[in-house]
């Protein structure tokens, strides 16, 4: 699936990049390894529409330049204060090259080993997968329903890709277990009577010396 951008080309830098964000545009660069650097503007909402559909990890294809260009959103910046995207930078894609890319993991299903008294531990979020930008997923689902007891693990090689998608993640790489939940011991605290009560009687002995001299 290909998805589309519509952007354009901007003059205006530093202070100037106020005015365009105040009229609901997002200041952006596109850069890539055969690519100059290029200063760009896109509609806000209509970036924010796209990537909560797509995530950061699909490509996307500029349109209203020379000419389309395949990238992928390499940066977000965020305002500290207010929240909200202030800054895009995008990543030219080589044509006929491979890419390699962090792409995220859905979890799915119920995990039976929980209703054993454990809980479900995520280890990865997120492989990184090198493949030609077309054949590029936008996530990779991991079944938790094969976690029926506490012995069971999820490693990197048993996520399922298409044969020309490759995980450059050790194989061996755990993506999610179930824990065993401890729980704690609630010993009641015993107070030694007897030892107050020294305490108690060296403590009117030292006032009783003081007041004494």
């Amino acid at each position: 699936m290909t998805f589309s951008l519509n952007v354009e080309t901007r003059t205006e830098r530093g202070k100037q990049l106020g005015k365009l964000r105040n009229a609901g545009r997002l200041p952006a660069v596109m850069y890539g390894p055969k690519e100059d650097t290029v200063l760009l503007t896109v509609d806000k909402i209509a970036f924010e529409k796209l990537v909560k559909k797509t995530g950061e990890s699909s490509v996307i294809t500029l349109e209203g330049l020379s000419s389309p260009k395949e990238v992928l959103v390499r940066g977000v910046a965020f305002d500290p204060l207010r929240g909200g995207v202030i800054h895009v930078d995008f990543y030219a894609i080589e044509a006929g090259q491979e890419i390699t890319v962090d792409i995220p993991l859905e979890f799915v299903g119920e995990v039976p080993a929980v209703k054993l008294g454990g809980t479900l531990t995520k280890v990865l979020h997120e492989v990184e997968v090198t493949c030609m930008p077309i054949n590029l997923p936008q996530r990779i689902t991991v079944d938790v329903t094969v976690l029926t007891d506490f012995e069971k693990q999820i490693h990197v090689k048993d996520l399922l890709v298409p044969a020309n998608v490759k995980i450059e993640n050790d194989p061996e790489e755990v993506v999610a277990l179930v824990q065993a939940v401890e729980e704690e011991s609630e010993e009641p605290t015993v107070v030694d009577m007897d030892a107050i009560e020294v305490e108690k009687k060296g403590k009117t002995e030292e006032a009783s010396t003081g007041e004494s001299k």
